[in-house]
């Protein structure tokens, strides 16, 4: 499979992004990474060989800067994967306005600003977007209105981005993974599992229980997707959605009170799988 050339992978320090940076690497592509933590940066390029730049994304001066470091180092840029994001739980009712603003500025504003900064690169090059959004853009989810629109706005910019300049050679795609194994999944999983006396692996297992494939992903299964929508062998897929959820956006809710694994409970009680809350 024909890699890129030269990769920036924004939020390169852990979980899917790390796992594209160790993916591209392995395949001979020279790869930048970004984040805000400098230690899990140092990490990752230890690693995989990686250009490790210290970057908030929704700081348009850094972000600036951040491109040109990376286009200085390399001579060029051919793909982008906008990767960094942040989440804090809460619908509408009771997200503080400071959760919003934090994940409107990593998650939308922050792809935004290096999309826009790499763009003249990426289409000198013929170059392609791969933006890493979440089931959550497809599906709305109890608590997750803040989380899930910013990710369904990510998700929309990426196909704008396909659309005003497939012309001049870009190609731009979004991947939704569902449940992942990473740093970050698994400090919910601890917190989740906590409240029902269950470990990491245990709580995996129940929130992915009414998942097609009864299990979460890895990074690298994400991270071989988004490799592949880098490719050349991808030089068709423009605009694409795709999501990388084990089949569970494919689940229609209407039917789960029929699965026997699920034991629902009268209105004001909590229906989990096999019964448990």
């Amino acid at each position: 499979m024909s890699q890129p050339h030269a990769v920036l992978v924004t939020g390169g320090g852990s979980g899917i992004g790390a796992a594209v940076a160790r993916r591209l690497a392995v395949a001979g592509a020279q790869v930048a990474i970004c984040g805000r933590r400098v230690d899990a940066l140092r990490s990752v390029a230890a690693e995989t060989g990686a250009l490790g730049l210290v970057c908030d994304v929704g700081d348009a001066g850094a972000v600036a800067g951040l491109v040109e470091a990376v286009t200085g180092a390399f001579g060029r840029l051919d793909g982008l994967v906008l990767n960094a994001g942040v989440m804090a739980p809460g619908g509408v009712a009771d997200l503080s306005a400071a959760g919003w603003s934090a994940m409107v500025s990593a998650n939308l504003t922050g792809a935004f600003l290096v999309a826009r900064a790499a763009l003249p690169h990426l289409i000198a090059s013929r170059g392609s977007v791969v933006s890493v959004g979440s089931i959550a853009a497809l599906r709305a989810a109890s608590r997750m209105g803040g989380y899930a629109a910013t990710k369904a706005g990510l998700a929309m910019l990426t196909q704008s981005l396909a659309v005003d300049h497939a012309h001049q050679g870009l190609r731009a795609n979004v991947v939704c993974p569902g449940w992942t194994v990473t740093e970050m999944a698994d400090e919910e999983m601890a917190a989740f599992g906590a409240e029902r006396g269950l470990g990491v692996p245990e709580a995996y297992e129940l929130v992915t229980a009414l998942v097609p494939q009864r299990r979460p992903a890895s990074a690298d299964e994400v991270a071989a997707v988004v490799a592949w929508l880098l490719s050349a062998e991808a030089s068709y897929v423009n605009g694409a959605v795709i999501p990388v959820d084990g089949s569970a956006a494919a689940v229609d809710v209407g039917t789960i009170a029929f699965d026997p694994r699920v034991s629902l409970r009268p209105e004001g009680g909590q229906a989990g799988p096999s019964g448990t809350a």
